[in-house]
């Protein structure tokens, strides 16, 4: 434990100095999966049979290429896009599968259909809990709280300071209880979508 404490010790043991440290690594990992998952929202997109929705995809993933931290009502306008084929829970495909898991730090071995199952788990604990922070309120979060719900949700927080983490997760809160049920997979891009340029963060 003394030599591996990022394998061996849970991060209630770390010091303030291994925490900053050992987040920085795992998200790093989980980092590397983001590139794949925009590449694979790019060879969807001219599936999209609206053509105002595809063109909004498009300038959407030309803005995060260049570096642009989207707007809300940027996201949110392309929700219909995410509650069935080609970008829904149900119609993604197996290395969209394995990208997400790495994305949120889950393995990615397993087959398919648990894979998904997965996915769907998870999202829908992440959207109950924005809804239950909602009602909640984020001013009546800790520092340390609303870092650690940035980083759950995709933002490598350890480095950006207090008030960015709660405006970037009143963003978050404002995509996601927005949301129905059918729409989930945009939750799940989400992770990508909102946390790749935000102002701040480590490349």
């Amino acid at each position: 434990m003394y030599l591996f404490p990022r394998q061996l010790l849970v991060q209630h043991f770390w010091t303030p100095k291994q925490q900053m440290e050992f987040l920085d690594i795992y998200h790093g990992l989980r980092k590397q999966s983001h590139p794949e998952i925009l590449r694979c929202l790019e060879r969807v997109t001219p599936l999209i049979f609206d053509k105002q929705l595809r063109w909004n995809m498009t300038d959407l993933c030309t803005k995060i290429r260049r570096g642009t931290h989207p707007a809300t009502h940027d996201i949110l306008a392309l929700r219909e896009c995410f509650s069935h084929h080609p970008l829904g829970l149900n119609q993604l495909h197996t290395l969209q599968m394995k990208a997400f898991s790495r994305a949120l730090l889950l393995t990615p071995y397993l087959p398919p259909f648990l894979l998904r199952r997965r996915l769907k788990t998870h999202t829908t604990v992440i959207h109950q809990l924005d809804l239950a922070l909602a009602k909640l309120g984020i001013n009546h979060l800790t520092a340390q709280e609303v870092k650690s719900a940035c980083y759950l949700r995709g933002l490598n927080s350890t480095h950006l300071a207090e008030e960015r983490c709660r405006t970037w997760l009143g963003e978050w809160l404002q995509i996601s209880c927005s949301l129905k049920e059918a729409e989930l997979s945009l939750l799940l891009h989400n992770v990508v979508l909102l946390s790749t340029n935000y102002t701040g963060t480590r490349r």
